[in-house]
């Protein structure tokens, strides 16, 4: 469907060729229209298909103009840079309106970002935290939202904002339209939706852990975190392949060492991405990446949501995320804006389990591929082989509670060995 069809005013049909949107994308389709006649929506579709756009059109389109002092539309986000993200796209599509949209978020001063809604504002973009400070501070007025609208509600989920939700569903009006964004539709996203949505309009694009069809996914078994940084430095050997490359590792600590190791061997500037960075540090560095003046960035999970970049040419998961639906939404980053992606996976021998839970929420398998010969394999430290096969015994225990575990079979062993030897010792 073109743009068109949707019998917007000129101004919005002006800010829509200034970002080159021409053909609506399947959830744009859907929803707008729904959106527009007041229903509730839930929105479950995968990342990278203009979920941000498919809410905020008809949003604006209804709002009309700028009118009073007072917040009309609250946007809840997860994190800071999804507020950017969806900011920016909403100025963008906002460009020929008088409409006032503000970003609230952590990180930085409160009184700055309270100066700026007292001077008026209709569309507040927020994470719940921020929000529930500001208007602590009485720093905001909530009595005339009318739209509400839940934008990654899954990930909100996984970061247990429920408490903060509920806190503002007590704070605005009961009598608003509700709209649910998820690019996975779980338990605990289902029981929100109920909490909050009234007999909703439930438009599903995709599965609801599907991933991106344009994305080439493939995963290779490679033995230890050692090798892992070998693969890795020799894959970003071939710049003009890997042309825009974002790497997720799971734990943060392990986030700038990859990335100084990367510097060094490729001579070339990574930065990173996690929790322990400064809110500039973060902005600047996606900002880089999207400019293009950056070819690698290394992240933890906190970025597998805010970066919405659309020439990503590969994401590779360093290591498997144990939240099995972080994988949707880290290799979504790739093939965005119906291009295409690719995403690596590195698995080591525990990690097998965990792509078996993935491939079973996707409903798909993942290409497994040989590391190429010519990769250095390294051996494991005997800490990391042993945290390897603890986690096995984990896996096991957890598919059956009558498994004693190799650890507990070996203590078994060692403490009969050590009797054995006691009693030989007696009768010599």
């Amino acid at each position: 469907m073109n743009f068109s069809e949707f019998k917007l005013t000129r101004q919005y049909y002006n800010a829509l060729d200034d970002l080159g949107f021409t053909e609506a994308t399947e959830i744009q389709e859907q929803a707008i229209p729904k959106i527009l006649s007041g229903h509730d929506i839930i929105g479950v579709a995968q990342t990278g298909t203009g979920k941000t756009a498919a809410y905020m059109l008809p949003l604006l389109k209804k709002m009309n103009y700028a009118q009073g002092d007072d917040c009309r539309a609250l946007v809840l986000v997860p994190t800071k840079e999804l507020v950017l993200q969806v900011e920016s796209m909403s100025q963008a599509l906002a460009k020929y309106t008088d409409i006032r949209i503000v970003a609230l978020y952590g990180g930085i001063g409160w009184k700055a970002q309270a100066e700026v809604i007292k001077k008026g504002v209709d569309i507040i973009i927020a994470t719940p935290g921020r929000f529930l400070e500001l208007y602590r501070k009485e720093a905001l007025y909530p009595r005339k939202i009318n739209t509400l609208v839940l934008d990654e509600a899954d990930r909100m989920m996984d970061m247990g904002f429920i408490n903060q939700l509920r806190d503002i569903l007590e704070l605005i009006p009961v009598k608003r339209q509700n709209i649910l964004l998820s690019a996975t539709f779980g338990e605990r996203v289902e029981r929100l939706s109920e909490e909050f949505l009234e007999f909703p309009v439930k438009l599903e694009i995709a599965t609801s852990a599907s991933t991106p069809e344009k994305v080439k996914q493939m995963v290779y078994e490679v033995p230890n975190q050692r090798t892992k940084i070998e693969f890795l430095k020799e894959l970003l050997s071939d710049a003009e392949t890997f042309n825009r490359v974002l790497v997720f590792v799971r734990k943060k600590e392990i986030v700038e060492n990859i990335a100084k190791y990367i510097s060094r061997t490729n001579d070339e500037t990574v930065k990173t991405i996690h929790s322990n960075k400064g809110q500039n540090s973060r902005i600047n560095a996606i900002n880089a990446f999207k400019e293009g003046e950056l070819r690698v960035l290394v992240a933890s999970d906190v970025a597998s949501r805010g970066i919405d970049v659309s020439e990503v040419s590969h994401v590779i998961n360093f290591d498997v995320p144990r939240n099995y639906e972080d994988y949707v939404h880290r290799i979504g980053r790739t093939g965005r804006a119906k291009m295409e992606g690719t995403a690596i996976s590195f698995m080591n021998k525990a990690e097998r389990y965990h792509i078996k839970k993935i491939e079973k929420l996707i409903g798909q398998k993942i290409e497994r591929k040989d590391m190429p010969s010519f990769v250095e394999v390294f051996p494991a430290t005997k800490i990391e082989a042993r945290d390897i096969e603890m986690e096995i015994d984990k896996q096991k225990r957890r598919e059956d509670p009558n498994y004693q575990g190799a650890f507990h079979e070996k203590k078994g062993r060692i403490k009969a060995r050590n009797k054995k030897r006691s009693l030989k010792g007696r009768r010599n």
